[in-house]
């Protein structure tokens, strides 16, 4: 790792890429400590303090710790994720929108350009439930009030989504996935002095044992997202003229997780939808409405973890499921190589290829969303036996490993295309 940073730095342009990368990190970071105007922020801690609002801890950890201090950025880069969410299931629905993504490039422009339009609509939307739940945050709560801390909310994730687009463009790619690291990073120091406070207070078997907890899960992390399948392929020999074309081996890579850290940062992005509902509609405390929606948040306000991570456990097999079915199609690729002259050894060319592929790509997807979900919640079931709250948890721990090795492969192929253009020209 610290051998492909010195390699990229020796190359003028990926040092000036790594470089605006870092200075964008301290932009987002500054921008996440500008607080909104009218807002009394000690009033806002009190009101934290009151009341248990971990359902929205998801939205605090990808905004950097900005919502509880209700800064520029307070909603991060969520409404971007939920939008492309809703992007992504509306391309499968919608033929125009099918046709317009096999366009090409200028397909994915198009659709790009809504996605930014839809964030926009759902970052008003979600301010303005914030606004109305915490309206006792405001120091003189009216309709400018609303409207200022509104504007700012959006704009802030306006801007966020303006950078991410300019570090996948002029940096080092994965502009939002880095957008959602920073954030997730920054808030490793607090963790850090909670660890060292319960140190203090004597539980140090929990500490160890939580410390070696993430160990594992890091180690889990990497694992997954290197593992892979390898589908041997063989491809029969034709003559053309004077030339043979063929006979050569190849396979198919079929990795264990290829949808990534998606389906954890798209199922927690979900689960922020029940406290926006309830902004709009607030349930009785006694009511089966309020109780339902206990039940589906992140974190279950009234203790009980065994819904609120059911339901994270099924959403996130769920969106590996449908994820790997958006960027794999198996009948594509089968398709492919029968015009090229290709077969897997031991299956027919056609639907019996189709088949194979699809039977091997369902149980790798169920295995890697298992793993990715049992990592999830790992944290969330050690915290509630122990007693100790841990502030960073699997799905943060999830994100930050499978972005940091995804970072650091494009690094590594760019620094080979770089190495290949240089004995080229050479």
């Amino acid at each position: 790792m610290f051998g492909t940073l010195r390699d990229a730095f020796k190359v003028e342009d990926l040092r000036k890429r790594i470089i605006f990368t870092l200075l964008m990190f301290v932009v987002i970071r500054i921008g996440a400590a500008v607080p909104i105007p009218g807002i009394d922020n000690a009033l806002l801690q009190e009101l934290f303090a009151k009341n248990d609002l971990d359902m929205l801890g998801m939205l605090d950890a990808f905004s950097g710790g900005a919502f509880q201090q209700m800064t520029l950025f307070a909603l991060g880069i969520v409404p971007y994720i939920n939008s492309s969410i809703i992007m992504n299931l509306l391309t499968i629905a919608i033929p125009a929108l099918e046709e317009m993504q096999k366009e090409g490039e200028d397909g994915r422009k198009k659709i790009a350009k809504i996605t930014r339009y839809l964030t926009i609509g759902l970052a008003v939307i979600q301010a303005t439930a914030i606004s109305i739940s915490l309206k006792s945050m405001f120091i003189s709560y009216d309709i400018f009030s609303v409207i200022v801390a509104v504007g700012a909310m959006t704009a802030g994730t306006a801007f966020l989504m303006w950078i991410g687009e300019r570090i996948t463009e002029n940096g080092i790619g994965n502009g939002i996935s880095l957008i959602i690291v920073v954030n997730i990073v920054s808030r490793i120091p607090t963790g850090f002095t909670m660890v060292i406070d319960n140190f203090r207070q004597g539980n140090y078997i929990q500490i160890i044992a939580i410390l070696l907890l993430f160990l594992t899960m890091i180690i889990v992390v990497v694992m997954i997202q290197l593992g892979e399948r390898r589908i041997n392929v063989q491809y029969a020999k034709r003559v053309q003229g004077r030339k043979v074309y063929g006979g050569q081996s190849t396979h198919i890579p079929l990795k264990v997780n290829m949808a990534g850290v998606i389906p954890v940062i798209f199922a927690s992005s979900i689960l922020q939808f029940p406290s926006i509902i309830t902004s709009f509609i607030p349930g009785d405390p006694s009511g089966w409405w309020q109780t339902v929606l206990n039940w589906i948040n992140y974190y279950d306000i009234r203790g009980n973890y065994g819904a609120g991570a059911l339901v994270y456990f099924v959403l996130v097999i769920g969106f590996a499921y449908f994820y790997t079915a958006i960027i794999f199609n198996p009948f594509e690729v089968a398709n492919n190589l029968k015009k090229n002259g290709g077969f897997i050894l031991g299956i027919r060319p056609g639907r019996p290829t189709v088949d194979y592929l699809s039977s091997i790509l369902n149980r790798m997807v169920f295995i890697g969303g298992t793993i990715l979900g049992l990592i999830a919640l790992a944290p969330i079931i050690i915290s509630f036996i122990t007693g100790i709250q841990i502030n960073f948890g699997g799905t943060s721990l999830i994100i930050v490993v499978g972005v940091a090795l995804d970072t650091f492969k494009q690094i590594e192929s760019q620094l080979v295309v770089r190495h290949y253009k240089g004995f080229l020209n050479s």
